[in-house]
């Protein structure tokens, strides 16, 4: 699957530390994640990420340009609610965006935590039956 990992200045530690903690599951999937944040999990886990501009760059748009694509999975992104960010019209948006899109949004740690062991559970196979079902409709 596709993962995209996003984390406001803030919860940087924190996805650091969930990628840390997860290594093993996210090894096995397509990382995607803004600039800052992707250097930063890489650097501390050796996971290769494929690394977008960073948030207030754009990354987060061209991660819903993934999203609009059908072209990401799943997204985890550590916000800080209590940190006024000058780039949130573009948060709204890739939020926005996922639930257009249903794509399964996890904002904070605990939620995360949920998404990854259900993906490892095989609980979110549905995206994969969706996308098989797209292809045979377009052949």
């Amino acid at each position: 699957m596709n993962i995209a990992l996003i984390a406001h200045d803030k919860k940087k530690q924190d996805i650091i530390n969930f990628s840390t903690a997860y290594q093993y599951i996210l090894t096995q999937h397509t990382l995607y994640a803004t600039g800052t944040t992707g250097r930063m999990i890489s650097d501390a886990t050796g996971l290769h990420v494929h690394l977008f501009q960073s948030g207030p760059l754009g990354g987060d748009q061209q991660i819903g340009a993934m999203i609009a694509n059908n072209e990401m999975d799943m997204v985890i992104f550590f916000r800080d609610p209590l940190t006024a960010q000058p780039h949130e019209p573009d948060v709204s948006a890739l939020m926005r965006l996922c639930d257009v899109y249903q794509i399964p949004l996890a904002t904070n740690i605990a939620a995360s935590e949920i998404f990854i062991r259900g993906l490892h559970n095989g609980d979110f196979q549905w995206r994969e039956i969706v996308k098989q079902k797209e292809k045979e409709n377009k052949e």
